[in-house]
């Protein structure tokens, strides 16, 4: 089998103007970026504002393994898939980040058969907006350390600074650094700190945005410190709200390329889902609604992150209410999940595969709380068997849950029939009475133990003494009704990563909560979870390269 990079450069791709005209989307209402990428104009939303929505639906997944799920392949399979059948379907998507690509994970534009492209383009700098949000989010932290130096109008106390500086790369060393050192002139010095430009919570509110006025009005909410009697300073305070919104009034048109198959996506944002939100833009979301008949978008990693997120954050805000959601899984994963050794995931395992399935179990009971349909399907693998496809097959029906095989990775869309069929029959037979798990008037810890206890599992939440102060004063500052947004590691249901399958007697240790104010969630950190990832000890970039003539090579 050929490698991702090579079949997607193998591609014959349309110009995507013609692309979105099969959308109904005219010339005038495009932006292009070369022949292949474009962005979707105000004026298209003004136009199609009114229309219908079409149906909503999610891919999520079990909790990641080494052996892989194949979320976002499965998503783009779905979708050529859907135009097979004859469907109008539109894929959103998240954009990569440049940390994982040169990582360990590599890129995020699916596999096989069953991918967006020009790859190459999305994976790395696509059309600019991962820039544009590190340059605003840094502006806004050079005005802050401007401000202290030339007299420090605002009273900011210099060891309450909340806003961090940001890079879309995966590097340690700058997790915890010292800034001001030298001269007077060179600033006041203090400690400060870098996240990934995917936990910058402008890529929150950009993701999270109905509109450039809203995007503003966001970023001007944005608290970045706090003065020496306590009371929050916002990015308006600094009157670096005007600056940051034209650094960002293209960043939020959303992206439209296409996949192998032509089929179109819709590709804007991408905040983590271990770290923040997980899930692409609002305005991307609302736009393939009223431009299709279905959307088929994915939250990130496992859906007790992205999933769970995508419900009680991006859905409660933005008022989507998803009709159906696709459970992708792999006979290898729920081996792993069963201890089975990475090395021995080809062979058959019965007792490995019992033990394991109770991790699928847990996400099918997650999401059925919410009340939407849930249809199963396994990303088939050559050395699966037809006795493990049936125990799991009958696993899912006896809990109520439609299951299908896919094989869009080998076989692209014709791959993804009997899912899609599955996908439809649903949509058809099922109603969705979704609704979020919690109420907004919850308090923050109800909220955080609501989250913990019935889609962890866990028994029950230990706040560290900081933890503890944080969300007093959260509450305090008017922010109560915010929703949660936890960050905790994608392997496990638990905050404890080693704990596979579906782990029980432990607890959630929340040790910082803060405030995203323009975003509009609380964020509650849980066991050693990190905002800035480091890369491995043989990172992915040294394999990418690029030939003579121009041509990448070694990305994934």
């Amino acid at each position: 089998m050929k490698t991702d990079i090579e079949i997607a450069q193998e591609a014959e791709l349309k110009n995507i103007g013609e692309i979105a005209q099969g959308l109904g989307i005219g010339e005038d209402e495009l932006e292009y970026y070369g022949k292949y990428k474009a962005k979707l104009s105000d004026g298209l939303w003004e136009r199609i504002s009114k229309n219908d929505d079409g149906k909503l639906v999610l891919v999520t997944a079990i909790n990641p393994t080494p052996a892989g799920e194949g979320k976002t392949t499965t998503t783009v399979g779905l979708g050529e898939a859907m135009a097979r059948l004859g469907k109008k379907a539109l894929i959103a998507l998240r954009e990569p980040s440049l940390g994982p690509c040169f990582g360990v994970k590599g890129g995020a534009a699916g596999g096989g058969y069953a991918q967006v492209v020009p790859m190459e383009d999305l994976n790395l700098h696509f059309t600019g907006d991962f820039h544009a949000i590190t340059s605003a989010n840094n502006l806004l932290a050079a005005m802050l350390d401007n401000h202290i130096q030339q007299g420090n109008e605002l009273g900011i106390d210099p060891r309450q600074v909340v806003w961090k500086r940001c890079l879309d790369m995966n590097d340690r060393v700058l997790r915890n650094i010292v800034v001001g050192l030298g001269n007077k002139t060179d600033g006041m010095v203090r400690e400060d700190h870098f996240v990934i430009t995917v936990a910058s919570e402008i890529m929150a509110i950009l993701c999270l945005a109905d509109d450039l006025a809203d995007l503003k009005r966001r970023l001007g909410r944005i608290i970045v410190a706090y003065d020496f009697d306590g009371n929050p300073v916002t990015a308006d305070d600094l009157k670096a709200t005007g600056a940051m919104t034209a650094l960002l009034k293209d960043a939020v048109k959303p992206n439209i390329i296409q996949t192998l198959e032509h089929t179109p996506a819709l590709v804007h944002g991408g905040p983590f889902a271990n770290i923040a939100h997980g899930c692409n833009s609002v305005r991307a979301t609302k736009m393939a609604l009223k431009l299709s008949d279905i959307t088929i978008t994915e939250a990130g990693f496992g859906a007790d992150l992205g999933a769970e997120k995508f419900f009680d954050i991006k859905c409660r805000m933005a008022g989507l209410k998803p009709d159906a959601v696709v459970l992708v899984a792999t006979v290898r994963a729920l081996k792993y999940n069963g201890g089975a050794a990475i090395a021995d995931l080809g062979k058959e395992n019965p007792d490995a595969l019992e033990k394991g399935i109770v991790n699928l179990e847990k996400h099918i009971e997650n999401i059925q709380k919410y009340g939407v349909p849930v249809v199963v399907t396994l990303n088939a693998f050559a050395t699966d068997t037809e006795a493990e496809n049936e125990f799991i097959r009958s696993f899912c029906e006896e809990r109520g849950c439609e299951f299908a095989l896919s094989e869009v990775w080998e076989k692209g869309g014709e791959g993804g029939t009997a899912l899609a069929e599955k996908v439809l029959d649903t949509l058809e037979k099922k109603e969705s009475d979704f609704h979020p798990l919690y109420s907004d008037d919850l308090s923050i810890r109800e909220k955080i133990e609501k989250v913990a206890k019935e889609i962890y599992g866990a028994d029950k939440v230990v706040y560290e003494p900081a933890a503890q102060r944080q969300i007093d004063k959260i509450e305090s500052m008017g922010f109560r009704s915010f929703p949660v947004c936890m960050a905790k590691n994608q392997y496990s249901l638990s905050d404890d990563a080693t704990k596979l399958g579906r782990p029980s007697g432990f607890d959630i240790h929340i040790r910082e909560v803060y405030v995203s104010a323009g975003a509009g969630f609380v964020v509650a950190l849980t066991g050693a979870i990190m905002t800035m990832p480091g890369l491995p000890k043989t990172p992915a970039a040294n394999g990418i390269d690029v030939t003579e003539n121009g041509k990448i090579t070694g990305l994934f």
